[in-house]
C-alpha cells in the first residue's frame, strides 16, 4: 500500500498586521465561518520637546480579529464579513459547543484579558458581538487558550484555561448564558513564559501547561497543593504547543522550539509514544477532527507539516510519517486549523484556468513553485496552485504502515487491518480523504486556505 498527496492553494488573504492564529468555527451549522487573529508592534514617535525615557513606552501592540465565510467556489471562496480592531490577540478558540444556542469565541490578548464574543445572525450574515471579559492581572500578557469541550459533549461545567507571560496558569469558569467569565483557580506554573495550557478532553480536571523553563506539567484543579501531577523535561527547549486527542482517550501531543513532536500516553508520561523532528520550533497541533491519525503542525521557520501517526500507534514506530509540508508561507509559521467542511470537488484544477492566476493587485517580481515554496513581493493576492505528492517507491511488506494512512480508522477489535484486506481491496484504490485547511504566518501578513487529499492505493503503478 502507498499514499499519495495532493495541495491546492485556494486563496491568500493580506491581514495588513502580523497573523498568528486562526480557527475553523466546530459549532455545527457553522463550519463555514473562520476567524482570524493578529498581533502588531507599533513604535510610539516622539514629538518635539516630548521626553521619550525609558518610563515611556516604546511600543503599542495592536491587534485586529477578522471572521469571513467559506463558500466552496473556484476564484474567492473566502469572503471577509467582518474586522474588529482591538488589543493584540496571542490566541483565539471557539468553543466546540454552542453556548446559550450560539456559537463563541475566546480571545487572549496583550493586556492579559481574555475575552469572549458571541456569534449572532446567520450563516450568509453574521457578526461577532462581545460578552464579557476577565483580567488575568498583573500587568501580563494572555499567551493561549482552551476549552474544556473538546470532545464536544454537552452537560458539563464550562471551562477555559488560559496561560500567561508570568508564568501562570488560569482556570476560569464561563456560566451557561456566556455572558460572565471568572477565575476559579490561578497558580504559578514555570519560571518564565507558560507559552501554552490545554485541557485532557477526557478528564476536564486536569490540564498541561509548558512553558520557557523547557518543562511539561500535569495539574490535577482538584488538588490544593499546587503541586503538579508530573513534570517532564523530554522536550530541551520551550514547550509552546499541547494538544489532547479528541477522538482517542489516553493520547497528548506536544510542541516545542527544540524542533519536536511527542506523542505521549497521558497514563505514562515518563517516556513519549513518538519522537519526529520536524525542522522548525512547534507552534501549533491540531489533530484532525475526524480522521484520527492526523495531526498538524505549525512549525515557525519551516512552514506546515501533516503527520500521520499511525504506525506511531499501532506499530510502536518511534517516530511519525511526515505526509505532506505545506511551505508556500515565506515568514513563521504560527496559525492553523483544520476545518470540518467537507470539500465538494476533487483537487482537480478546470481546464481553462492556468496553474498559477494572480489578480491584478499583486505586483510580483518573482513566482515559483519550487519545493512547494511561492516567493512573491506581495501578499494580496489569490491565486490556486495544484502541487502533487507521492511516495517514490512502493512500500516493501515489513515497511507496509510508513506510507499507509487506514482512512477508515483503526480495526474495532484492534487486529491488524489485513484481516479484511480482501473485502477492502477493491475500495482501497479508491479510497481518498479531502480536508480544508487554514494557515496564517506573521511577518508577511497571510492567511492562506487550502485543501489537502490524501489517497491510498495497493500501486503507485
Amino acid at each position: 500500500m502507498a499514499f499519495r498527496c495532493k495541495i491546492q492553494t485556494l486563496q491568500v488573504v493580506d491581514t495588513e498586521y502580523s497573523a498568528d492564529t486562526v480557527e475553523w468555527c466546530p459549532v455545527e451549522g457553522w463550519h463555514n465561518i473562520l476567524a482570524c487573529g493578529t498581533y502588531q508592534l507599533k513604535k510610539l514617535d516622539c514629538k518635539p520637546g516630548q521626553s521619550c525615557g525609558e518610563d515611556s513606552e516604546p511600543h503599542v501592540r495592536l491587534g485586529r480579529l477578522y471572521v469571513y465565510s467559506f463558500e466552496d467556489q473556484i476564484f474567492t471562496p473566502l469572503t471577509e464579513i467582518q474586522r474588529l480592531e482591538m488589543v493584540a490577540i496571542l490566541d483565539i478558540k471557539w468553543c466546540h459547543i454552542p453556548i446559550a444556542g450560539h456559537p463563541v469565541l475566546g480571545i487572549a490578548n496583550a493586556k492579559g484579558v481574555v475575552k469572549l464574543a458571541r456569534l449572532m445572525g446567520s450563516e450568509k450574515s453574521c457578526r461577532l458581538q462581545p460578552l464579557c471579559s476577565v483580567d488575568l492581572g498583573d500587568e501580563c500578557l494572555a499567551l493561549s487558550l482552551d476549552w474544556s469541550t473538546g470532545r464536544e459533549q454537552h452537560g458539563h461545567p464550562l471551562r477555559l484555561v488560559s496561560s500567561d507571560s508570568k508564568g501562570r496558569v488560569t482556570l476560569l469558569s464561563v456560566d451557561e448564558s456566556g455572558s460572565s467569565v471568572h477565575i476559579l483557580e490561578q497558580w504559578k506554573g514555570h519560571d518564565f513564559e507558560a507559552w501554552v495550557a490545554a485541557f485532557n478532553y477526557w478528564n476536564t480536571h486536569i490540564v498541561y501547561s509548558g512553558g520557557d523553563d523547557c518543562k511539561l506539567q500535569g495539574w490535577d484543579t482538584r488538588s490544593s497543593s499546587r503541586l503538579p501531577l508530573f513534570t517532564s523535561e523530554r522536550h530541551s527547549m520551550g514547550v509552546c504547543s499541547i494538544q489532547s486527542h479528541p477522538l482517542r482517550e489516553n493520547l497528548l501531543a506536544t510542541g516545542s522550539y527544540d524542533e519536536h513532536v511527542l506523542l505521549w500516553d497521558t497514563r505514562r508520561m515518563q517516556q513519549p509514544l513518538a519522537d519526529t523532528h520536524v525542522q522548525g520550533g512547534v507552534w501549533r497541533l491540531k489533530w484532525h477532527p475526524s480522521q484520527e491519525y492526523l495531526l498538524l503542525a505549525a512549525c515557525m521557520h519551516s512552514g506546515f507539516v501533516i503527520l500521520n501517526c499511525q504506525s506511531s500507534l499501532a506499530e510502536n514506530e518511534e517516530k511519525c510519517t511526515i505526509l505532506s509540508s505545506y511551505s508556500l508561507h515565506n515568514s513563521l509559521a504560527y496559525g492553523a486549523d483544520w476545518s470540518r467542511l467537507l470539500p465538494s470537488n476533487p483537487l482537480e484544477m478546470p481546464t481553462a484556468m492556468p496553474v498559477i492566476q494572480m489578480d491584478q493587485r499583486a505586483r510580483r517580481e518573482d513566482l515559483k513553485v519550487q519545493n512547494l515554496k511561492i516567493i512573491y513581493e506581495s501578499p494580496t493576492a489569490t491565486f490556486d496552485v495544484l502541487l502533487e505528492e507521492e511516495d517514490p517507491t512502493p512500500a516493501s511488506p515489513s515497511q507496509a504502515s510508513e506510507g499507509t494512512l487506514d482512512l477508515q480508522g483503526p480495526p474495532a477489535d484492534g487486529k491488524a487491518a489485513d484481516t479484511k484486506a480482501n473485502d477492502d481491496v477493491q475500495s482501497a484504490k479508491a479510497q481518498r480523504e479531502t480536508s480544508l485547511l487554514a494557515t496564517c504566518s506573521f511577518y508577511d501578513n497571510v492567511l492562506h486556505v487550502w485543501k489537502w487529499e490524501v489517497s491510498q492505493s495497493s500501486s503507485l503503478a
